[in-house]
Order: C-alpha cells, then structure tokens, then sequence
C-alpha cells in the first residue's frame, strides 16, 4: 500500500513538474546584473538584442550581446550594485527601469522584456551615464 501511495505522489509530482511554464522573471534577470554576471544573464537574452551604450547602439546576437555586457561590466570595474527604480508591464511586454552603480560611473539602466512563446525575454538593454 505504501509503494502504491509512494509511486502515485512521485508520479504527480512529475506530472506538475513538466506542466511548469520556462517563465523567467524580472528579478531573476536583475539578480543576474546585480551580480555583474554577463554569463547567467545570457541566459535570458532573445536571439537578437538591442544594446544602447553610451558611446554605441546595435543589434546584437545572443552570443554577441553576452561578450558586449561581460565587457561594459569590465571596463567599468565590475557592478557594485543595481537598484530598480521602477517596473511595470503591458501585454505580456515587462521593462524595468534603474541605476547601475559600477565602480567606475552609475548609469540609468532600462530593461524590455517580451513574452516569446512561453519564457519572457530580455530584447533591450540601455546604459545611459545616470544625470545626477
């Protein structure tokens, strides 16, 4: 009885597990920049991403925009922290607007992310030099 009970628990559990949507949220993505981790936010790049630096603006792919932000974290001497100043969503669209203290300058950071089939992804990343 208590295999049947054990099987019928490991089995919904498995059942639910596969049901779970790869829906990555906001505060995955700015733990990944307050850690200046280019590697663990790549993660949630799009395919082709818009990158705005103060002194560049492209269109990047997965792989190119990782080594653009690794290298934007370096130059600037790593990230000390990352403070989200406002956020909101629109039809499955989310943005993220903060301040990216580097060791070196902050910079007001803004984040588009769109729903792509059933995972949210990072499709905008601006790094302006921050006014104040």
């Amino acid at each position: 009885m208590k295999s049947i009970l054990g099987l019928a628990v490991l089995t919904l559990s498995l059942v639910l597990v596969s049901f779970r949507p790869s829906y990555y949220t906001l505060d995955e993505i700015t733990t990944a920049i307050r850690g200046g981790n280019a590697g663990q936010l790549s993660r949630y790049l799009d395919s082709r991403v818009d990158i705005s630096l103060p002194d560049k603006s492209d269109t990047y792919s997965k792989i190119q925009a990782e080594m653009i932000i690794r290298d934007f974290f370096s130059t600037n001497g790593g990230v000390q922290s990352f403070l989200v100043k406002r956020q909101g969503a629109n039809g499955g669209s989310e943005f993220c607007v903060g301040v990216l203290k580097t060791r070196n300058k902050d910079y007001q950071t803004t984040l588009f992310l769109k729903l792509k089939g059933d995972k949210q992804l990072l499709q905008e990343l601006r790094f302006q030099t921050n006014p104040n």
